[in-house]
């Protein structure tokens, strides 16, 4: 069997993160979950993951800041790692605003957990 492959998960809601966590891990999937933009930074100056889970609207720093701040970070793996924002306010954005921030792709809130597998599978088996 394969390694599972890495997701880290940015999202302030608790709630989300645990039904994102169940969904993703049952499909092998390893999660790993931080609460805001920063730690998002500061988990990849550590870490590698093959996805990223980006809510939109968080504390401290925002997904499309943070997204930007991916888009140029130095190392030439980290900076194109896929990003799927997760949004509530998706009627404020397009999927052209989203790809300008330079997010891959989106779903929104509430969550459809089949839409969201099929979403992640996309990006990371593509």
């Amino acid at each position: 069997m394969s390694d599972a492959k890495r997701v880290l998960v940015a999202e302030d809601s608790s709630v989300i993160i645990n039904l994102t966590k169940n969904v993703l891990s049952f499909e092998n999937f390893s999660i790993t979950a931080v609460k805001n933009g920063q730690q998002v930074l500061d988990k990849l100056e550590k870490e590698d993951f093959d996805l990223i889970l980006m809510d939109i609207n968080m504390p401290v720093m925002d997904g499309v800041a943070c997204t930007k701040a991916i888009r140029k970070l130095p190392d030439p793996v980290k900076s194109k790692i896929p990003i799927i924002a997760i949004t509530g306010n998706y009627k404020n954005f397009t999927l052209d605003d989203f790809k300008k921030a330079g997010l891959d792709d989106y779903v929104q809130k509430p969550l459809d957990y089949d839409l969201l597998l099929v979403t992640v599978k996309k990006h990371i088996y593509k």
